[in-house]
């Protein structure tokens, strides 16, 4: 164990909690600002896989909303219920992206380049992993569920933005138009993953 893990173990449960705070809040801003790129981005190369990255970044905020509520107040059934909240937003994910995907694949739809779809998910997919790795560490010195279900959740959205990122590239240096809907399909495993995990308690 390092020093810094040390640090953060031994920090006062007030700073681990600002710590907490000021991380989902982050995480709020930049999905925020993610809404209004991916629509412009989604609409202009007609992509699923930016749409529902750009209804992932929805659930996010959702996801980080929750879990500033259950920051603010203790209590077994509060996190209960937050995470419920934080499954049920990935169920309705998984139910959309399946359905969008399966229909740009049987319809042969094309979508366009985006070169400010790759840009943005790119940069979204370094952000995210930096989120996610302060989230679990400070989730873990507070032992709060929620905090590190919701860590996980953001690791997913670096994960996804990864995936998507290759989905375009291949549209765009390839013309590997299928590779759109594709992506939207890897959306939908960890959408499901995830739900599953936190409905079965194991989180």
């Amino acid at each position: 164990m390092t020093k810094d893990s040390f640090e953060i173990v031994g920090a006062p449960r007030v700073a681990l909690l600002r710590r907490g705070f000021a991380l989902e809040y982050a995480t709020l801003l930049w999905n925020v600002v993610g809404i209004v790129v991916l629509a412009v981005a989604a609409i202009g190369a007609r992509s699923v896989a930016l749409a529902g990255f750009g209804l992932d970044s929805l659930i996010e905020i959702g996801a980080s909303t929750v879990v500033i509520w259950e920051l603010s107040g203790a209590g077994e059934e509060r996190q209960k219920r937050a995470l419920r909240l934080i499954g049920a937003g990935f169920a309705l994910l998984a139910v959309y992206l399946m359905v969008q995907s399966t229909w740009v694949l049987v319809s042969g739809f094309r979508p366009h380049h985006s070169t400010l779809g790759i840009a943005w998910t790119a940069i979204t997919a370094a952000v995210m992993f930096a989120l996610a790795f302060g989230k679990a560490r400070t989730g873990a010195a507070l032992d709060n569920p929620v905090l590190k279900t919701e860590g996980r959740v953001t690791l997913i959205d670096g994960l996804l933005a990864a995936a998507v990122l290759l989905g375009l590239v291949l549209n765009t240096s390839l013309q590997w138009w299928w590779a759109d809907p594709a992506a939207g399909y890897v959306l939908v495993y960890y959408a499901v993953r995830e739900v599953k995990e936190i409905f079965a308690g194991d989180h």
